[in-house]
Order: structure tokens, then C-alpha cells, then sequence
């Protein structure tokens, strides 16, 4: 049978658009349908708009401790529809890199919704088109809970095209975007409370650092309010959001910002004209090769609910176009040591086990520091730096390393490869540092403090 294309990709986010330019690229016939926006989630709403929303967050800190260093900074204030309007134009730029990226590389670009027919056919603006691999990269949506009032309730979705700084804002949820937006808006001057059910956010990241950093963000101001959950809001007639908590407290906010989950994107897709199936938690099912239980579609990125970051469905994408298109070039995506940032207030960077998953299966050493960072020597801020790395005691190799602290991400990163390298104890003692930095400190951890 004669196909349209050799690969029909739903959906232009992170790793639609590289399995579409790297399978154009090794000659196949390419197409991406996409109806929102160009980039997907991590581009228009997720971590590229956060992170300089966390930028602009941070200056506040920046201008109280330039004092100590003789600055005297006078009438600063903070102007949040310049921010937005500038936020705005920047992801306008890179949208138009993203459609550039793909025409530039031959695939055909139809913009509209995406409706799958069946196993070969995709209808798009009324129009079918055939292909012989389907590959679906929706991503996800967030997720707000049903209860009396949610509808009052934003999500990341529209926090980052609201009218004005809200005075008041109730944060809800333990991950790592509630933890990331209570920092936004608390930095950015509004009265900010978390909200979480259970006893401390950031479930699954190592114990010491989910403790440091709430005891920084208490320090910072930050309400966090555990053991918390919402059951109603009402809206009153001058706007303002009262709160029902289930302990029958009532607060009052301007602005509800839930954070509890993302679902994968599966509007009207079509999936039952297939046999595609989906796991226990309503994610796409599929194997080691991406592929899902129709066998000429496929499925990546956050929409399979496996580990729901742009770097792991860009590898992804890539690994699809490699196995269909160029399969002497194909390599499995390694999950293993994955490393991560939290872009909270201080950040979180981390690589490997935590202390208590490495405990599970290995005798280990924990090696911690905790310290002030020289940067604040000549302020009055008292935040504390924290550096973690986790060894295993028989082989001596690394098996974490975590830090709270300014450019946590930063640093980690380049930690991320050493690990990746095998890097023991040994190999970090041996290393020269950087002096004065911060991050000589993971090369000059000599003493064990637990075993």
C-alpha cells in the first residue's frame, strides 16, 4: 500500500518535533499536525516562561543583598505586565524557531487538530492523510480535581497569562510546580500559602533535601501549610476566592492555583477507531520500542506517563526516527541517572539515588555539607547551602548526588556526567576544585556523617 508519509507525528511539542526532523533528515516522508501551539508545554507554558518567571522572581533577593556589597538600590519596584508582555515576546520568537526548525527540515506542517481514523489515517481540518507509522506526542494537560467550586481554580495553564500580580494566592499540590510557583509568587511580592494533604511536598526526592528546603522557604516567608486540603471555594461579589479547608478552616486568596497532577492529552483523538490501549493510570501503553498494541502507532514523551521531562522525550523522539529510519544508528534511551532541577527558591538539583532509595539495595556512606554561601557573607541573609552525595560503601562507586542552593541545576549537571562515567568517591577526592566556588565543596567531602 502507497502512504502520504512514512511518518505522521500528532503533535509539535519537545519530542514530536525532533522525531520529525531527524526522520526527515534520514529521508523519510514527513508530517506534523499540531493545533495549539508550536513548542508544545515545555515552550508556551511550562519550564521555558517558569524559569524566567523564577528569574524575575529572584531579583527581589538580588537587590536586598546587593546593599552589603555597597549597591544602594532606591525606588525598585516590580511591574508584572512588563514581565508578562516580555515573556510573551520570547516565546513568540522561539515558536517561530520551532516552525522554522521543522519546514527548514522538509516535514510538512498542518496546523490543526488531529483525529486518528484508524491505524494508517489521520484526518486533520477535514482532510485524510495516510501514513505508515503513526506517532503520537500529545504530551499532557494539567489536572485540577472536581469539587464544589473548582472552576475558580487556575492551573500552570493560565498563571502565566494572568492580568495582574494576584495581592493573595493559595498554592495547592507537593510537586515540584507547586513548590516552583509558591516561590514565583511569593518572590514577586504576593502573600503566598502552599497547601499540600500529605505530611511534605516533593515526594520520591531525597528526605534531606524536601527538609532543607522547607525549612528555607519557611525562613523566606513562604505559608506552608501541611496536612492541608481544599474542599470548596466560593466566590465572593468583590471576587474574592474563600477557601473551605477540610479541617473546616476558610481562607481568603485572590488567586487559586492548583498544582495536583497532569493527565495525558487525549481529547479527541480517536483513539477508539484503534486498538490502542492504555495502562492503570489512563497513560498510553507501550513497550521498550515506544510502540503501543496497534502496531503502526507509536507513542512518546508525557503522554506514555513515564518519565515526564522535555530532555526524556526529546531522546525519545530521536530514538523512534533512529530505529524506523536508521536502524544501524539506533540506541535505546537509557533511564538511568536522569538528572533534575526544582527551580524553587533556593533551587533543587539532583542526580541518582536518594539516601533512601540507595539504602534499599546497598550498604552506603552519606557524606553532607551545610554551609552559607560566601555571596551572602556581607549580607544579613542567613540561607544555607546543602550538598549530599551518596556512595555505595563496597564499591565506593556514586550513587547521588544532591544540592539545595544558587544554581543547583547548574552545577549538577555537570556532576550528572561523572556519574554517568562511573565515577567512585575516589574519583570526586581526587579532583581539583574551583576555589572559591561553591561547587568545589562536592570535591572536598573527606568525612563520611552517616554510614
Amino acid at each position: 500500500m502507497a502512504f502520504d508519509f512514512d511518518l505522521f507525528v500528532i503533535g509539535a511539542g519537545s519530542g514530536g518535533v525532533r522525531a520529525a526532523r531527524f526522520a526527515a533528515a534520514y529521508g523519510a516522508r514527513v508530517a506534523v499536525a499540531e493545533s495549539r501551539y508550536l513548542g508544545g508545554t515545555c515552550v508556551n507554558v511550562g519550564c521555558v516562561p517558569k524559569k524566567l518567571l523564577v528569574y524575575g522572581a529572584h531579583f527581589g533577593q538580588e537587590f536586598r543583598q546587593a546593599q552589603g556589597f555597597g549597591w544602594s538600590i532606591d525606588d525598585s519596584r516590580f511591574d508584572w505586565s512588563t514581565l508578562i508582555a516580555n515573556k510573551d515576546r520570547e516565546i513568540q520568537r522561539l515558536n517561530g524557531i520551532y516552525r522554522n526548525l521543522l519546514v527548514n527540515s522538509g516535514v510538512q506542517l498542518l496546523e490543526g487538530h488531529a483525529r486518528l481514523i484508524d491505524g494508517h489515517h489521520v484526518e486533520v481540518n477535514g482532510q485524510r492523510h495516510s501514513a505508515e507509522h503513526i506517532l503520537i506526542a500529545t504530551g499532557g494537560w494539567p489536572h485540577v480535581p472536581e469539587f464544589p467550586g473548582h472552576e475558580h481554580a487556575i492551573s500552570s495553564n493560565e498563571a502565566f497569562f494572568l492580568d495582574k500580580l494576584p495581592e493573595r494566592v493559595l498554592v495547592v499540590g507537593g510537586g515540584y510546580i507547586a513548590v516552583e510557583f509558591a516561590s514565583i509568587f511569593h518572590g514577586l511580592g504576593a502573600k503566598t500559602s502552599l497547601l499540600y494533604r500529605r505530611e511534605l511536598f516533593l515526594r520520591g526526592f531525597d528526605n534531606s533535601m524536601r527538609e532543607h528546603l522547607r525549612d528555607e522557604m519557611l525562613r523566606n516567608g513562604v505559608d506552608l501549610q501541611f496536612n492541608s486540603d481544599i474542599v470548596r471555594i466560593d466566590k465572593q461579589a468583590d471576587g474574592t476566592l474563600s477557601a473551605t479547608l477540610a479541617d473546616g478552616r476558610v481562607l481568603e486568596a485572590d488567586c487559586v492555583f492548583y498544582a495536583t497532577g497532569r493527565r495525558p492529552m487525549l481529547d479527541s483523538l480517536g483513539l477508539e477507531n484503534t486498538s490502542v490501549t492504555l495502562n492503570d493510570k489512563g497513560f498510553i501503553q507501550v513497550d521498550e520500542l515506544y510502540q503501543t498494541s496497534e502496531p503502526s502507532i507509536l507513542a512518546i514523551g508525557d503522554v506514555t506517563g513515564r518519565v515526564q521531562l522535555t530532555p526524556v522525550a526529546l531522546a525519545e523522539g530521536m530514538a523512534v526516527a533512529r530505529r524506523l529510519f536508521k536502524p544501524k544508528e539506533y540506541r535505546p534511551v537509557d533511564y538511568d541517572l536522569i538528572p533534575t532541577a526544582v527551580f524553587s527558591l533556593p533551587n533543587i538539583g539532583t542526580v541518582g539515588l536518594s539516601e533512601e532509595e540507595a539504602r534499599k539495595t546497598f550498604r552506603v556512606k552519606v557524606y553532607e555539607s551545610r554551609f552559607r554561601p560566601m555571596k551572602l557573607s556581607l549580607t544579613d541573609d542567613q540561607e544555607r547551602t546543602l550538598m549530599k552525595i551518596i556512595v555505595d560503601a563496597d564499591t565506593d562507586r556514586v550513587l547521588g548526588c544532591h544540592m539545595i542552593g544558587p544554581e543547583a541545576g547548574e552545577i549538577i549537571q555537570g556532576l550528572a556526567v561523572a556519574l554517568k562515567a562511573g565515577a567512585t568517591k575516589q574519583t570526586f577526592d581526587e579532583t581539583m576544585g574551583i576555589h572559591p566556588t561553591a561547587a568545589e565543596e562536592f570535591v572536598t567531602m573527606r568525612t563520611a556523617t552517616r554510614n
